[in-house]
């Protein structure tokens, strides 16, 4: 009884490291084909508008109203010190810096990431993968490869626009609402966002888009073949790409600073 406990640790663990492994091969692979030909630009074009365009709307809603509240409390805590001038600063780097990749990231995830791993693991239930492959066509180039790629395009462009939604949300309350003069709102943020700040967070976008596309496509992937297997797959591809993109921005951050 007292052996059981140990040994059921052992093979928790063993199993996690072989999913770890599975996993990595499983990216490797996928990213080896897409250089391989024939390249299928029309996938990758399509998936792009999928992860990308139709995750506009949701990014301008987070971005505005986080640059809106950003602007709120940074006025607030300023007014204290005396330091209204440099709420575009403030609003700006916290954007840039973390809240933008961050907060796109996990909304990304949300919309398109569940959705990613659902379409794969329905046609692994219904049995499209071994149809691809009697055609002569290779499922990870043909499916995988264009999700990933895209993930690491997209998530770069959709923070950007999330960074230029969330500083204009951040003047709207600031400025127009709140009385800060608008000269010191932009002066201030042009001396303190460096190339620094703007590189971090392309670094981190692109990690986090690749983290969406690889954890959520291996969920789908290897789901099991029931709809209660895809169900759980769905659920935990949101919350494992979401606790790695927590982690992975601790990470980076670390080694960015």
């Amino acid at each position: 009884m007292i052996l059981e406990i140990p040994a059921s640790i052992g093979r928790s663990t063993l199993n996690r490291i072989q999913i770890l492994g599975r996993s990595g091969v499983f990216l490797l692979i996928s990213l080896y084909q897409a250089f391989v030909p024939p390249f299928r630009l029309f996938r990758l074009i399509k998936e792009v508008e999928f992860i990308g365009s139709k995750s506009i709307l949701i990014v301008f809603v987070t971005g505005l109203f986080t640059g809106m509240v950003l602007g709120l409390q940074g006025h607030h805590t300023l007014t204290q010190f005396g330091a209204e001038a440099l709420l575009g600063s403030a609003v700006a780097l916290s954007i840039i810096r973390e809240l933008g990749p961050v907060l796109c990231a996990l909304m990304v995830t949300g919309r398109a990431g569940s959705a990613m791993t659902a379409e794969i693991g329905i046609m692994k239930i219904t049995d499209q993968f071994p149809a691809l492959e009697m055609m002569a066509i290779d499922p990870l180039k043909y499916v995988i490869s264009p999700k990933i790629i895209a993930g690491i395009l997209s998530l770069p462009l959709l923070t950007a626009f999330f960074d230029v939604v969330g500083i204009f949300g951040g003047y709207l309350v600031g400025v127009k609402l709140l009385g800060v003069n608008e000269g010191a709102y932009f002066g201030k943020m042009v001396t303190a966002v460096t190339f620094t700040d703007i590189y971090g967070g392309v670094v981190k976008s692109l990690s986090f888009g690749l983290l969406i596309a690889w954890i959520c496509s291996f969920m789908g992937y290897t789901a099991q073949a029931t709809t209660e297997g895809v169900s759980r797959a769905t659920t935990q591809a949101v919350v494992y790409t979401s606790l790695s993109i927590l982690i992975m921005d601790y990470i980076l951050t670390s080694l960015l600073l």
